[in-house]
């Protein structure tokens, strides 16, 4: 990842900008999308569309709707109605983009999640807004200290104001349920703003924190990733992975997203494959299915009994040999159909 504000210098060399791919640079924001209709003619004809999808921190995204007398361009600062104060936020996405977002989210335009921005922020505001990001750090520290002195089991793991400085929500994980109504008190004292707690789990934990995954490289959900989809011991099955939690698992202590990330290619080929239960019959015993290479299309069998042999047959000639006993006829023995052909990897 580099940053916008060294790619204009020769001998710089690239080291990305330490924010764990959520910079407001937009060079290298996970959160940005690449608006793909910004060339083309509008669907929609031009002025009508008056919905805006408006970037926080920490991932949040919401859409909005413009009043008439406001024109923004992406990254533009603007001021978003909350309840019981504003907040500000960047604008991520404009264009006929937006109703596709929103398809893709479910959103419709006349529901409740659809708020109003009320102007574009002013110089003052943006001063505000980043002089409370700068308290952050401090006020998270502060907070652990209180939540450690009550001996409450949880963690906190960042903290965000609310541009008009009223609010901070505080985000948190825990292993159980937590009964922090002192806590909220005894922040609330100290702090003088109202405050939210907010449960997190540890995928989005992680995405905050950063790190290095067991690949090398930076961890997929703090630097590119922002859909944290369900990840099963079913993935590690389709591609015939050690079920070891230890060599499965991330940082966040979940499975590793990356199991998803070649899983439709492995079930699409195993569609050519037969079932592991599937006995190949033959006149010298019963073959049995030990392990398979997927995209070698090679299928190891032993017999009942001598489980010590394993035979290396082609997937074509497994289909043979299912096919002929499908009709009653068995085949003499597993030998007749063993692949001999190395690889390449092999020979080297």
């Amino acid at each position: 990842m580099s940053c916008a504000s060294c790619t204009g210098i020769q001998i710089c060399t690239p080291k990305g900008c330490k924010n764990n791919g959520t910079c407001g640079t937009d060079s290298c924001n996970k959160l940005t999308v690449f608006d793909w209709l910004g060339n083309m003619q509008s669907l929609k004809s031009k002025g009508t569309l008056k919905t805006v999808e408006v970037r926080f921190k920490n991932g949040r995204k919401k859409f909005y709707t413009l009043p008439d007398r406001i024109k923004v361009v992406v990254g533009d600062p603007v001021i978003t109605e909350v309840e019981n104060g504003y907040d500000l936020g960047l604008v991520s996405l404009t264009g006929d983009l937006v109703i596709f977002q929103m398809k893709k989210k479910k959103i419709d335009l006349e529901s409740d999640q659809v708020s109003k921005i009320l102007r574009k922020a002013s110089q003052q505001e943006i001063d505000m807004w980043h002089s409370l990001r700068n308290k952050e750090p401090q006020i998270q520290k502060r907070a652990r200290e209180l939540a450690i002195a009550l001996g409450l089991q949880m963690k906190i793991s960042d903290v965000e104001y609310q541009a008009d400085g009223g609010k901070a929500t505080f985000y948190y994980t825990a292993d159980s349920r937590v009964d922090f109504r002192q806590l909220i008190k005894d922040m609330a004292k100290t702090f003088s703003i109202r405050i939210e707690m907010r449960q997190i789990g540890l995928r989005e934990e992680a995405s905050r924190l950063g790190g290095i995954g067991s690949c090398g490289r930076e961890l997929c959900c703090s630097t590119w990733l922002t859909d944290y989809r369900t990840v099963s011991t079913k993935s590690a099955r389709y591609q015939q992975l050690s079920l070891n939690p230890v060599k499965l698992s991330g940082q966040c202590g979940k499975l590793k997203c990356c199991l998803n990330y070649e899983l439709d290619a492995y079930r699409s080929a195993l569609k050519n494959f037969p079932k592991p239960e599937v006995k190949l019959e033959t006149e010298k015993g019963i073959g049995i299915f030990q392990k398979m290479d997927i995209f070698k299309e090679y299928l190891w069998y032993t017999y009942k009994g001598d489980w010590m042999n394993w035979h290396k047959l082609s997937l074509s000639s497994v289909l043979d040999i299912i096919k002929k006993n499908d009709n009653n006829e068995k085949v003499s023995s597993l030998e007749e159909y063993i692949d001999n052909s190395k690889d390449l990897s092999e020979k080297n």
